[in-house]
């Protein structure tokens, strides 16, 4: 077992921090404290705290990659086989106790203004992923793929809400029947 680094220590708390708390909310002076660092380690691996939110965002990103690329490794060359598991995948995500929404959308909604790099490096994560899901909606056959991938994050975007509203149970099941039929929809349509 490796050892965990101070650079990886303070991405690791800052990640929980910024997810459940979000980016504004959390100062780096807590950060800091948290993650058990001298000041001096931070910065040294940190210059500023933008830096630390686009690794925030990269790390998250990584993650999502290694998702879809495990259900690609599960269903090769069956790439509807792929999209349902991704959207059950993602049903199961709302369902968990720390689930806050899209880490891409928060950080766009805590930084509206289209040229900040924090906007930008959000910009780009969930643009990739939503490319990554129209990719295999193309491959699957499917009419107007990118429309399909765009409308399958904005009901994942909305779960999140839903699953406030009411229970995430609600949210996840009503999302995972609605991107469904969006699938089924769009299959029938090819």
């Amino acid at each position: 077992m490796t050892k965990e680094t101070a650079k990886d220590r303070i991405l690791r708390v800052a990640s929980e921090l910024f997810y459940s708390e979000g980016i504004r909310a959390v100062g780096i002076d807590r950060i800091i404290a948290e993650s058990g660092v001298a000041k001096s380690s931070f910065y040294r691996n940190f210059a500023t705290k933008d830096d630390l939110v686009i690794a925030f965002l990269e790390l998250r990103h990584s993650r999502n990659l290694s998702r879809i690329d495990e259900i690609k490794g599960l269903y090769p060359n069956e790439p509807i086989k792929q999209l349902y598991e991704l959207i059950k995948r993602l049903s199961e995500v709302i369902l968990k106790q720390d689930f806050r929404g899209c880490a891409y959308t928060n950080t766009l909604l805590e930084f509206p203004d289209d040229i900040h790099l924090n906007h930008q490096a959000a910009l780009k994560c969930r643009k990739h992923h939503e490319g990554l899901i129209a990719q295999i909606a193309r491959e699957s056959g499917v009419k107007n793929p990118e429309t399909l991938a765009s409308q399958i994050e904005m009901l994942y975007s909305g779960a999140y809400v839903e699953s406030r509203i009411h229970k995430p149970e609600v949210g996840s099941e009503n999302f995972l029947n609605a991107a469904k039929t969006l699938i089924k929809a769009r299959l029938s349509n090819s």
